[in-house]
């Protein structure tokens, strides 16, 4: 067995069912730990609180893969993979060359976990990214790591233009911070690169419209010297969330219990819940003879108000699991439903989680001190976008690579909303 790969090193293996891996670092085990792009021929993979290195990619087609490994890792670690592909080595180390590509794949699998896994929150102050530009950035940086796609359909994140369709509503209000911001600034570098990638995707995917002939007409004309625009103000949301406006659940009877419940983000889709540990609340009562459990959940800022299928599991004393239909009401979901519990039981063990059946994964072991930790990583990525539009000098250089922040959390990091 090859040892652990040292600094600027990778392990090169071949797995018993023929999958090749490559390993570069520490592997994060938690789903919402690790940022995951499909590409041709295999899964790579970025622990997201272990720094922008290389990823570990798990190659299921060596030849698909060979158009891109080498502008990866660099020429040894392909010739490696190709050795354990055919059968000449079992494991090897090797010397990698970390690439341009390496550093915008890297982004743009992190881009695709914000998109997913960001702890958007009003109790804990997290504001949420704008997804329409999430979007556009996410299609400008797809464009251009193409290297690492190829015609088959096996590959999800091989979405230009989809990304384009969907998110092309943001357009207008990128091309005015653009010419609101100074041209020499980082800032507006990022904003004009991401618009005219968009602009070369669009062209090369053959898409037209509105929102994409203004587009092209604004980089084609000299960029003027426009008023300055807070990104705030540009994205901000016209809707009717408000923190707590609801009226809490009162049926009458004797609290029996209360406590809060598991908030595990892998059991419900983007958008449905806040993202807070705090967010999933339950309180038992005793009805004369009848026990009843009444549940609330904090409702994500996008948590859509038409009927969806979310409920709440909860499983008393260790017995079997049973669901709670919950449905919306301004910024709470909530439900009730009677429980099997004991008459005399005074102190019962009542474990409680929110989750969107059909998708739900199925509860996990993951622990309250990773959620943390991502909280840790998306707040101290805030402070430095906000940092960097404070101190986006004229002249400084462009940022790249996963530290960067993304056009998403600088406007999320100067939200005047109610965070």
């Amino acid at each position: 067995m090859a040892r652990a790969a040292g600094e600027g090193e990778v392990v090169v293996s071949r797995g018993e069912d023929g999958t090749v891996h490559v390993v570069g670092g520490p592997v994060a085990t938690s789903d919402f730990t690790r940022a995951v792009l499909d590409v041709a021929g295999a899964v790579l993979d970025w622990p997201v609180l272990g720094g922008a290195g290389l990823p570990t990619a798990e190659i299921h087609d060596v030849q698909r893969a060979q158009q891109w490994l080498w502008a990866v890792y660099g020429e040894q670690v392909a010739a490696a993979v190709h050795a354990c592909a055919v059968g000449e080595l079992a494991s090897v180390r090797v010397p990698a060359e970390p690439t341009p590509l390496a550093g915008s794949a890297a982004r743009l699998g992190f881009g695709h976990w914000a998109a997913r896994w960001w702890p958007a929150s009003h109790l804990d102050g997290i504001p949420a990214l704008q997804p329409d530009v999430l979007g556009l950035e996410l299609a400008a940086l797809t464009h251009t790591c193409q290297q690492l796609f190829d015609a088959d359909d096996d590959q999800p994140d091989d979405c230009v233009a989809e990304l384009i369709g969907d998110h092309e509503a943001a357009l207008d209000a990128l091309i005015q911070w653009w010419h609101s911001t100074p041209p020499s600034s980082g800032t507006a570098r990022q904003l004009e690169n991401v618009l005219r990638t968009v602009d070369d995707a669009a062209d090369s995917a053959g898409l037209d419209g509105e929102a994409l002939r203004h587009l092209r007409t604004a980089l084609d004309r000299p960029r003027p010297d426009g008023n300055p625009v807070d990104a705030a103000t540009l994205f901000a949301r016209n809707d009717d969330y408000a923190l707590a406006a609801g009226e809490p659940l009162i049926t009458g009877g004797r609290v029996v219990a209360r406590g809060t419940g598991t908030n595990d983000w892998r059991r419900y889709p983007p958008g449905f819940v806040d993202a807070s540990e705090t967010a999933v609340s339950w309180t038992a009562r005793a009805l004369g003879a009848r026990r009843q459990i009444e549940v609330e959940v904090v409702a994500h800022i996008a948590a859509p108000v038409a009927e969806v299928p979310l409920a709440a599991e909860v499983r008393v004393n260790d017995g079997p699991r049973s669901r709670v239909p919950l449905s919306r009401r301004v910024d709470v979901w909530s439900g009730r439903a009677d429980l099997d519990l004991p008459a005399g039981e005074t102190e019962p063990h009542i474990e409680l989680g929110v989750l969107l059946p059909g998708f739900d994964p199925g509860p996990g072991s993951y622990s309250g001190a990773d959620r943390e930790a991502i909280r840790a990583l998306v707040r101290q990525r805030l402070v430095t976008a906000a940092t960097a539009t404070q101190l986006d000098a004229p002249n400084s250089p462009p940022q790249d690579g996963t530290s960067a922040p993304f056009l998403a959390e600088i406007a999320a990091a100067t939200t005047d909303e109610d965070y």
